[in-house]
C-alpha cells in the first residue's frame, strides 16, 4: 500500500476500532477514515451489560484507547454520520452529510442493531434495549432498588442485565419463550446450571413463556402472559438478539446470506471490499458460512482484516469461542459445539465441570465449561490449543480430572 491510499472503515465498533489500530501498528502511513453513527470513539461492549450497569465502569474504562492515544494516530473518526452508499465500481462511499469519499480498500464493520419486539411499541416510556455505550447509560439510571425489572429474552444479553439489576437491588424476572436458557449457544447441562444460579439469586424466571399483551398507556404497567398472568413492570428490557445491518452491503450488490459472506481472507464478492465483525458470515472447515456475535470475533477479525486490505492474505481461522459472568460463575465456550459429537463431562472444582465434544477420530472439536470465578479459564485455554492440534485424544482419559489436560496435550498425537 502507498502513503497516498485512503483505507475507510464503515462501523466504529469494536471491530472497526481494532482494524484502524492494527493498519497503523502494521505501518500504514497513509490516510485511515473511521466513519461510525455514534458519537464515541471504538469501545468493547461486554461491559454495557455488566460493571458500566453496576456503576463499575465508564465509557474511558470500555474503549479501545484513549482519546490523546487516538489523536496522535492521525486516524480520521467521523462520528454520528451514516453511509448511504457504497459504489463498487468507482471505489466510493457516499455520506448523510452529502459528501463522498474515494477508497482503495473499504472494510464494512457495520454491526447490527437489536431486535425490536412489535407488541412493545417504541413510545412507550419505559422500553429499553441495550445494544450502545448511551443506552446502557439511560438503563442504568432506571436500576434502582425495588424497581421490577421484566427482561424479555433468556440469552446473554438479557440474563447479565439480570445480574446486574440483582446486584443494584431490582426486582427481576425474566420471560423466556424457549424451554431453556440460551438454548441456541450452550448445552442442556450449561443451561440448567445457568437457570439454577438465577433462581438462587432471586430472579423469577419464566420458561415456555408467551407474551399475549403489554398492559399500559404510555408505559408498560404488567406483561400479561398467554397462561393468563399478569407480571408488574417498572422497567421492560428486550433482549431479543441482534439484526445484521445488510442494507447498504444489498444495495451495492455483495453477496449476502444472514451477515455479509466472505471468504477466508474476510474479502466480500467486491474487489478490495472486507467485512468483519457481527455483520461477516464466513466459513469453517466444514465449509458451512457462520457468523459470531462474539468479543473474541470481533478482535480477531478487525486484525485480520485489516492486515489484509494490507495485501498480507492471512487467512481466517480462529478457533471461535465466547464467555460470560454471571454473578460469581462464569461459563466459557470454544470450538464447534456439534449435536452429532460424542460428549466427556469432565469434572471441575466447587462444582464446575467441563463438557468436551469429541469427532470421530477422538479429537477435540469444541469445549463448553462452567465454575467459579475463572476456575475454568486454564482448562479452556488448554482445550483450544488441543484443537488446535487435531490431536488423537485417549477417550477413557478426558473423564478423569486426575489425568491433566496439558498431559494429555504434550503426550496426544496428531
Amino acid at each position: 500500500m502507498s502513503p497516498s491510499d485512503t483505507l475507510v472503515i464503515v462501523g466504529a465498533g469494536h471491530a472497526g476500532g481494532r482494524a484502524a489500530l492494527t493498519l497503523r501498528e502494521a505501518g500504514f502511513a497513509g490516510r485511515i477514515v473511521l466513519i461510525g453513527d455514534e458519537a464515541h470513539l471504538p469501545y468493547e461492549r461486554p461491559p454495557l451489560s455488566k460493571a458500566l450497569l453496576k456503576g463499575e465502569s465508564s465509557l474511558a474504562s470500555c474503549s479501545l484507547f484513549s482519546e490523546a492515544s487516538f489523536l496522535a494516530s492521525g486516524i480520521e473518526h467521523l462520528s454520528q454520520v451514516r453511509v448511504t452508499g457504497i459504489d463498487t465500481a468507482r471505489h466510493c462511499v457516499a455520506l448523510d452529510t452529502g459528501a463522498s469519499l474515494v477508497y482503495s480498500k473499504l472494510l464494512l464493520a457495520i454491526g447490527g442493531t437489536s431486535r425490536r419486539l412489535d407488541l412493545a411499541p417504541g413510545q412507550l416510556g419505559n422500553v429499553r434495549y441495550l445494544r450502545t455505550f448511551d443506552e446502557a447509560v439511560e438503563l442504568e439510571k432506571s436500576l434502582k432498588p425495588d424497581t421490577r425489572l421484566v427482561v424479555v429474552g433468556g440469552g446473554f444479553i438479557g440474563l447479565e442485565v439480570a445480574c446486574s439489576a440483582r446486584d443494584r437491588g431490582c426486582e427481576v424476572t425474566v420471560l423466556e419463550a424457549g424451554q431453556r436458557l440460551a438454548a441456541r449457544a450452550l448445552p442442556e447441562r450449561v443451561s440448567e446450571a445457568l437457570l439454577t444460579l438465577h433462581r438462587r439469586k432471586g430472579v423469577v424466571v419464566r420458561l415456555g413463556a408467551q407474551i399475549e399483551a403489554f398492559r399500559g398507556e404510555d408505559r408498560v404497567q404488567s406483561v400479561q402472559l398467554a397462561s393468563g398472568e399478569q407480571v408488574p413492570c417498572d422497567i421492560l428490557l428486550v433482549g431479543i438478539g441482534m439484526q445484521p445491518n445488510l442494507q447498504l452491503a444489498r444495495q451495492a450488490g455483495l453477496e449476502t446470506g444472514s451477515g455479509i459472506k466472505v471468504d477466508a481472507f474476510l474479502q466480500t464478492s467486491a474487489e478490495d471490499v472486507y467485512a468483519a465483525g457481527d455483520v461477516c458470515e464466513f466459513t469453517r472447515g466444514d465449509g458451512a458460512f457462520h457468523r459470531q456475535e462474539t468479543w473474541r470475533n470481533a478482535e480477531a477479525q478487525g486484525r485480520v482484516a485489516a492486515l489484509n486490505m494490507l495485501g498480507q492474505q492471512q487467512l481466517f481461522d480462529a478457533v471461535p469461542g465466547f464467555w460470560s459472568d454471571h454473578y460469581e460463575f462464569g461459563l466459557q465456550t470454544v470450538g464447534t459445539l456439534a449435536a452429532e459429537a460424542q460428549i466427556i463431562e469432565r469434572a471441575g472444582v466447587d462444582g464446575g465441570f467441563l463438557l468436551l465434544y469429541l469427532d470421530r477420530q477422538s479429537r477435540l472439536a469444541g469445549a463448553s465449561g462452567w465454575g467459579a470465578g475463572n476456575s475454568i479459564a486454564k482448562d479452556m485455554k488448554l482445550c483450544e490449543r488441543l484443537i488446535e492440534s487435531r490431536a488423537v485424544l485417549p477417550v477413557e482419559q478426558l473423564s478423569d480430572a486426575s489425568v491433566s489436560l496439558k498431559g494429555l496435550l504434550r503426550g496426544a498425537h496428531v
